[in-house]
């Protein structure tokens, strides 16, 4: 009988694995990210339906920092919950970034979509995956697991008309016709994917806008005529002589160097404009399905953006607050309207954060905090006071030519930034006296204030898993 019994069991450990079942009116929300490229912080009142339908039923957090202010680096820390040193996506490029990077290393086995997937959710991702997504390691019909519904470009991404769709394996092509812009295509798939969920869902929504090069829909190619790129006190920095070499190396922007940043500040807007109409569609679907109540929208972005500040006339990659700070709003059940959250957040939050709001149970490498308590009003007796940013420079060329930034290790504090280059340069600002990083503090700063900011740092750096959790609270 004993032989029969273990034949028995070993014939159930070679059936597959069962699917999960749903609880007859299962009550638990969905959960919609939408996630813009290059959207910086500060922008938002251009835009109605997010204005409208997050920022004034939502709650908005005033420091949301990124792990890496750079594409496929952050996407990486946003599907997986951890940060750069831990994922090794480091770069948007082959051989050390970019999607060949993720897929060689099989990190899509164990993402927010495999995760939420396991909880019973019907999940989907439309829009941009990871840059140069399927690279050379994969074929145009490769669908990661994790995901029920996929819908991503593998060609023209970046042009928003004249591309290719992996539509779930199957591969169309779209034209130059108003109806075929890309953020109109993905609201339209969210719509139906909204509306056919008989289960909880998540829907992981990434348009590309604003990118450059900022195409927007036929419709806004008019809008914005006569709007300006913000004149910070960091627009055009007036000194950079305590700055490190690659600053000081910056000329001062010209006349014409400031019409073209204004005019690509019109044509990002115009760009987002269809990522506005994006969240309106998706709010209208919801409400149609009888599941607005019921759903938590997420809208961030996965970088900030320079637009003449600290006199780069465009880009990212810096440690600088234009490139790492980005928007997070939310609204949702228990979420209250009109509110702002002044307690820190990370991109590497978010995953932990969806997985505690489904039920779905993150893996114990995932090294974010859930920001569900902070959603319902309540802070945590220990919570985030270090925020860490990591840069790499790319061995492909063509990439390193798009940034002048060395590699560096940042920390992002309450009160500081302090930023440690592979050069053997520093920069720290305080950012209480200095919100706009206009005096570098490293070289006449008291030693001991630098210490513990290089201990907090180190030990970010070192982090792994659960340790993260522990460094990011270091006082």
């Amino acid at each position: 009988m004993l032989k029969g019994l273990c034949r028995l069991a070993c014939l159930l450990l070679l059936l597959p694995a069962a699917e999960p079942t749903m609880a007859e009116g299962d009550a638990r929300p969905n959960i919609v990210l939408i996630m813009a490229d290059d959207l910086e912080a500060g922008v938002l009142p251009y835009f109605p339906n997010i204005t409208q339908h997050l920022v004034r039923q939502g709650a908005s957090f005033d420091r949301f920092f990124v792990t890496n202010s750079w594409c496929c680096p952050s996407r990486a820390s946003i599907l997986r919950s951890q940060y750069v040193h831990s994922h090794g996506v480091m770069t948007n490029t082959a051989p050390e970034g970019g999607f060949d990077r993720f897929h060689s290393l099989a990190l899509e086995r164990s993402t927010i979509g495999t995760w939420m997937q396991t909880a019973g959710y019907r999940t989907g991702l439309m829009g941009k995956f990871l840059n140069h997504y399927p690279g050379e390691t994969a074929e145009e019909t490769f669908v990661p697991p994790g995901w029920n519904e996929w819908d991503v470009p593998v060609r023209g991404l970046y042009e928003e008309y004249g591309y290719r769709l992996n539509e779930n394996g199957g591969l169309r092509d779209y034209g130059w016709a108003e109806p075929d812009y890309l953020s109109d295509v993905l609201a339209g798939k969210a719509r139906d994917f909204i509306a056919g969920s008989q289960e909880p869902f998540f829907l992981y929504l990434a348009p590309v806008g604003p990118h450059n090069p900022a195409n927007p829909a036929y419709r806004h190619a008019g809008a914005f005529q006569d709007v300006t790129a913000p004149r910070t006190p960091s627009f055009d920095q007036p000194d950079v002589s305590a700055e490190p070499l690659w600053l000081r190396m910056r000329p001062p922007l010209s006349p014409p160097d400031i019409d073209e940043i204004d005019e690509r500040h019109r044509a990002r807007l115009r760009a987002a404009l269809g990522v506005d109409d994006l969240v309106g569609a998706v709010v209208a679907a919801l409400s149609e399905a009888g599941e607005l109540d019921n759903t938590y929208i997420f809208f961030t972005s996965d970088n900030g953006f320079h637009l003449g500040t600290h006199r780069l006339k465009q880009g990212k990659t810096t440690p600088f607050e234009e490139a790492i700070k980005v928007p997070l709003v939310v609204r949702g059940p228990g979420v209250k309207a009109g509110s702002t959250i002044t307690h820190m957040g990370a991109t590497v939050d978010l995953a932990t954060t969806f997985a505690a709001l489904g039920g779905a149970t993150a893996p114990p490498f995932a090294e974010g905090r859930s920001l569900a308590p902070l959603l319902k009003g309540t802070l945590p007796a220990q919570w985030r006071r270090n925020a860490l940013v990591e840069f790499t420079r790319p061995a492909n060329r063509a990439s390193a030519a798009q940034t002048p930034v060395p590699a560096y290790q940042a920390l992002r504090t309450e009160q500081y930034t302090y930023v440690r280059y592979e050069t053997g340069e520093r920069q720290l600002y305080d950012l209480l006296a200095d919100p706009y990083q206009l005096r570098n503090l490293a070289g006449s700063a008291d030693p001991a204030l630098l210490a513990s900011l290089d201990g907090r740092l180190a030990a970010m750096v070192a982090c792994s898993g659960a340790t993260c959790r522990e460094a990011d609270a270091r006082q």
